[in-house]
């Protein structure tokens, strides 16, 4: 139990530290930012339940203001802004990227990048399309056209990952919770 709680809280600090990485400002108001990669990261390693928690964690810590969101971002404003429905799916993304990773027992190479790919770009988008759509006062298409230029950036995100977690794997094959067997 207290190793789960520290993977826990180390891949929210994982995401919190990838908010440093300089974001890129687009004209939609959402910014390109490296902490999408660390959720998709968090749900491939820590399985679809510890996953969430993480990023349900990195949540909650910046909703009680502190300023972990690239560009140094924090507080229930946040959750308000033309990002909120992409925080909101954050979790959700981690939740079914790890679920992919857990079930799919394919090699770990693909299995991870389809995982990263439907949650942390089809689930994420779907929760983002729809926040951008009420917050930017847009149409669904509209805020779906806004979302287009983010896709090239989080297919490397999702290629990075698979990558990153076959690394891991190779190197502590223990600490991939999502390929544990049951």
């Amino acid at each position: 139990m207290e190793r789960q709680l520290t993977l826990i809280s180390l891949f929210s600090a994982l995401i919190a530290i990838l908010g440093l990485v300089p974001r890129i400002d687009l004209i939609s108001g959402v910014p390109i930012t490296a902490q999408s990669m660390g959720v998709m990261i968090a749900g491939a390693v820590l399985g679809p339940r510890r996953g969430a928690l993480s990023v349900l964690l990195f949540l909650l810590l910046v909703a009680l203001g502190l300023p972990l969101l690239a560009g140094g971002r924090g507080g229930l404003g946040a959750f308000a802004s033309p990002t909120a429905g992409f925080l909101v799916g954050f979790p959700v993304a981690a939740f079914m990227t790890g679920w992919v990773v857990e079930h799919w027992r394919a090699f770990l190479l693909p299995t991870v990048f389809v995982g990263a790919a439907i949650g942390g770009i089809g689930v994420l988008y779907g929760f983002g399309i729809v926040g951008m759509a009420i917050v930017l006062n847009k149409t669904l298409l509209e805020a779906t056209l806004l979302a287009v230029p983010f896709i090239a950036g989080d297919l490397i995100k999702a290629a990075l990952t698979a990558f990153i977690v076959q690394s891991l794997f190779r190197a502590r094959p223990s600490i991939i919770m999502s390929r544990v067997v049951r």
